[in-house]
């Protein structure tokens, strides 16, 4: 039987919520009186998260395992996952079970009543340090404030979509993705529904600050060019100081000599501010030239080891 519901959960070593997950799943889903599929993407993982997948595949031909040759990320487990799916709606949680099944019920109400993505807001963030919440705050308002589509504030992966929008994502085959970002590029008629995030029971986080920052350069560079917009306002900025500055020296020189500005300190200074200015510039260009070398290389978004309980087919953005 088709399924109506199709579940995306990216997996890297969450052996200890393997289990969790396919419970609760089972639960939730289960109380929709309707047919439904787990589509795990298991991300290179380095402990026994695979060998367990597996075992509760066996016994569920509903949970359906997507293998990575290595560890792809985040993003484009996710990918995979939607590229693996056949519900009318999809949703996309997390294993680690801070984003509670229980809130899926919902979208699917809001998803009855016409919409076509339903996305989670977060209302509380439990277990989670102040500076990650700070940095996260500040993340989600900054993306927010300088990129060309409307990303809702305080939302992750975690959501719900109709299977034209997964269709038109799955249509997209660009390497550096930002899954909500082009969610909310798509369109569509959208709503939130809001949640508390759990803390997070076994595990670590797979978003250390590190990851973190590659996110936000990835979110920032495929949905706004305000970093090459700033670049000009600054250089017509150093440029006016420079060109008000050049009289101002001339006079001051004049009047006092050789005790204004004497000696090289201040020329060196000024140079090697001049100098970070250029080189950050640099490296924002460089990001976006990097981008485009990504695109035009043409490689697979990822190498697919083995599945389990899939037909073996090929699938957009893949290769075996």
């Amino acid at each position: 039987m088709k399924p109506v519901y199709s579940i995306v959960a990216p997996i890297y070593n969450e052996e200890g919520n393997i289990d969790k997950l396919h419970k609760r799943i089972s639960e939730v889903m289960g109380s929709t009186g309707e047919a439904w599929e787990l589509v795990c993407v298991n991300d290179g993982s380095r402990d026994r998260s695979l060998e367990l997948l597996k075992a509760v595949a066996e016994k569920d031909e509903r949970i359906k395992i997507v293998n990575f040759a290595r560890n792809f990320g985040h993003q484009l487990a996710v990918t995979a996952g939607l590229h693996h799916t056949s519900g009318q709606a999809v949703v996309v949680i997390d294993a680690d079970l801070q984003d509670p099944p229980e809130v899926i019920l919902e979208m699917i109400e809001r998803w009855k009543s016409g919409y076509q993505v339903v996305y989670a807001v977060r209302e509380q963030r439990k277990g989670e340090s102040w500076f990650k919440l700070l940095t996260a705050k500040l993340f989600y308002r900054l993306i927010y404030r300088i990129t060309d589509v409307d990303i809702p504030l305080d939302t992750g992966d975690f959501r719900l979509m109709d299977r034209k929008v997964v269709d038109a994502l799955n249509a997209m085959p660009e390497h550096n993705r930002f899954i909500r970002g082009l969610t909310s590029w798509i369109g569509f008629k959208q709503t939130g529904v809001q949640y508390v995030r759990e803390a997070r029971e076994w595990g670590e986080t797979k978003y250390p600050l590190k990851k973190m920052v590659r996110f936000a350069m990835d979110a920032v560079t495929g949905f706004s060019y305000f970093p090459l917009q700033v670049m000009v306002y600054v250089s017509f900025f150093l440029g006016l100081i420079a060109v008000l500055a050049i009289p101002i020296f001339a006079v001051l020189r004049l009047i006092m000599g050789d005790a204004f500005f004497g000696g090289q300190a201040t020329t060196i200074v000024l140079l090697l501010l001049l100098s970070s200015f250029q080189l950050f510039f640099l490296f924002v260009m460089g990001q976006y030239v990097a981008r485009i070398y990504d695109e035009t290389r043409g490689r697979p978004l990822y190498i697919v080891a083995d599945k389990t309980n899939l037909d073996d087919v090929s699938t957009p953005g893949s290769q075996r």
